[in-house]
């Protein structure tokens, strides 16, 4: 049941649009909405409104909208109820299921939600067998999560604040704090929710501890002894996990494209010399970079120049961790040499990666006018000879 006194902080509209939904008549809107090829069309819009109200109309249109762009993050997205912020904050589905089973892994058996969002989370923990208490302060989102949750067979979602939830011993916390403030995302921790010093109350207590956070986790923010995961998709960083689940220090954690299960790399390598370009340079997954795990996933290579996260070698690396581009030329990085390639070689199609190098590949892009058939790659980096660019393709390394 969803208080007066809680329902009385949300906007109203919120609130409305969450129980139009839910309502009698929100089944058979979200059908016929489901219909519209274009949910945000006026036409669309129009045909609705013919059967509902205006506010049921608007709320299933956008329910549509959401699930579809919802469905790259969970295969439950057309039957879940979403929020554009909820789905923004939405842990994806093979990184929510790997956390839940890190939980099982440590001897889990019941976890605290300690804002459930609109619970992918949850669900997650649900499926993998552990006992599950989800607590929202929003009472629409809880709703929400509700009923997401009773796609899987979870219970209701608790209304109320993680401050004053009181968790039984021995029961595990998984928190994923709001970082987002009317300027946009914040690493402040004065205005996480829930605080950042109840995070790290849970943390180092003895409740098992899983907290979800941005990729650009600052590292003084870590606790001393705790686990820390840099969680990459398909290449692309989506999260950083701090908990004490496990052994202390860094992990990358890569899902590649289409992957229910990641690949792990932990710390334990000796630094990289640097050294001259190779034969191949690699770019490290961002999650390796962002753990700081460029020697463990660069095995027989060395780095351009200090602090640059390129490596290069003389044959390609085998494994998940990183890229391999063989080196086809090395270009003076001058604008003047780089636009006369570009016009020599009828680049047309030209792809700019660049580490440690102060330039926007959207301006040098432009700058260099490409015009032609041909497509390129090129690689800045800094190296110890100076600033280059690599004319590079990718290449696969032979099994």
């Amino acid at each position: 049941m969803i208080s007066v006194i809680a329902r009385s902080l949300l906007p109203q509209h919120h609130y409305g649009m969450a129980m139009d939904i839910l309502s009698g008549d929100g089944a058979r809107a979200l059908m016929l909405a489901a219909q519209e090829p274009d949910p945000t069309s006026l036409a669309a819009a129009t045909r609705l409104r013919k059967e509902f109200p205006a506010e049921l109309a608007a709320a299933a249109l956008t329910q549509v909208m959401l699930r579809r762009r919802a469905k790259a993050k969970t295969p439950l997205a057309g039957e879940m109820l979403w929020t554009a912020q909820g789905l923004e904050q939405a842990t994806r589905w093979p990184v929510a299921v790997w956390r839940a089973e890190q939980f099982r892994a440590a001897g889990v058996t019941d976890v605290w939600d300690l804002g459930c969002g609109l619970g992918v989370d949850a669900m997650a923990m649900v499926q993998v067998g552990l006992r599950l208490t989800a607590v929202e302060a929003d009472p629409a989102t809880a709703a929400f999560a509700t009923a997401n949750l009773n796609l899987v067979g979870g219970g209701s979602v608790r209304v109320g604040l993680a401050e004053e939830a009181v968790v039984p011993d021995g029961a595990g916390v998984f928190l994923d704090p709001a970082r987002r403030t009317a300027r946009g995302r914040t690493w402040d921790v004065a205005d996480f929710s829930p605080p950042w010093q109840l995070v790290e109350s849970y943390l180092t207590s003895s409740h098992p501890c899983a907290v979800k956070l941005g990729p650009g986790l600052p590292k003084p923010l870590i606790p001393l002894g705790m686990g820390a995961a840099w969680v990459s998709v398909a290449g692309d960083a989506v999260e950083a996990m701090v908990s004490n689940l496990g052994e202390p220090g860094p992990r990358a954690v890569l899902f590649p494209q289409g992957a229910t299960h990641p690949a792990v790399l932990t710390a334990g390598a000796d630094p990289l010399e640097v050294g001259p370009v190779g034969a191949y340079i690699q770019e490290p997954d961002n999650a390796v970079v962002r753990a700081g795990l460029v020697a463990e996933a660069s095995p027989g290579a060395w780095l351009l120049a200090p602090g640059v996260a390129y490596t290069s070698s003389d044959h390609p690396i085998a494994g998940p961790f990183t890229t391999n581009y063989r080196v086809l030329e090395a270009l003076d990085y001058d604008l003047s040499t780089l636009k006369r390639w570009v016009k020599q070689h009828s680049v047309g199609r030209l792809e700019i990666k660049r580490r440690a190098i102060d330039i926007d590949p959207a301006v040098l892009r432009k700058q260099v006018k490409p015009k032609g058939e041909a497509a390129a790659t090129w690689i800045l980096a800094r190296t110890s000879q100076g600033a280059r660019a690599f004319v590079v393709e990718r290449t696969e390394p032979q099994r």
